[in-house]
């Protein structure tokens, strides 16, 4: 019997990192945490959600100026921090490319072993470190050094905690700040 919602076809499931699946169409684009089975809070995270999920869209706007991208994707976004999320953690992220599926309202999926305020932090020093990298080959040293000093003072979980706050991520609304 074909599946509701999916006309002659079956629904495209998604492999947890923790052994079990989940039908793509149970997920809702608003929907930051999946409550699995196994008993533990898995973070949700489509195409389609904004960068400024994680930062301020004014650390956005120079991420897509500064990063240069080679791929389909026009500018610097989720699919990027998603992709270096993955490349850290390759056995904590399971994703699946539902660009041929177009009852779902987005292209890709991913979905990790950690809830999303973990991951939201994960995703905070992986931008902190692109940066610290795009400083380090600046022209001038200060600029640099200035940087440095800057990040150690910074605390990444103080940031996620007030940032997370400020977005009241306790509903699918929230809204770029």
């Amino acid at each position: 019997m074909a599946e509701p919602r999916v006309p002659g076809g079956e629904t495209a499931e998604l492999d947890l990192p923790c052994g079990r699946t989940v039908a793509v169409h149970d997920l809702d684009m608003g929907l930051r945490d999946y409550e699995c089975a196994c008993g533990e809070r898995h973070a949700v995270v489509m195409d389609v959600h904004p960068l400024s999920r994680w930062v301020p869209e004014s650390i956005v706007d120079v991420l897509r100026v500064t990063v240069d991208t080679s791929d389909d994707w026009d500018e610097f976004g989720t699919v990027h921090v998603m992709g270096m999320v993955l490349e850290e953690f390759p056995e904590a992220v399971a994703s699946v490319d539902l660009s041929e599926d177009g009852s779902v309202g987005y292209t890709l999926v991913w979905m990790t072993d950690f809830d999303s305020r973990r991951l939201h932090e994960v995703v905070v020093e992986l931008l902190v470190e692109l940066m610290e990298h795009a400083i380090s080959h600046a022209e001038d040293g200060s600029v640099a050094a200035q940087f440095e000093e800057q990040m150690l003072q910074f605390d990444v979980s103080e940031f996620v905690e007030a940032y997370r706050a400020e977005r009241d991520f306790e509903d699918e609304f929230d809204r770029a700040v």
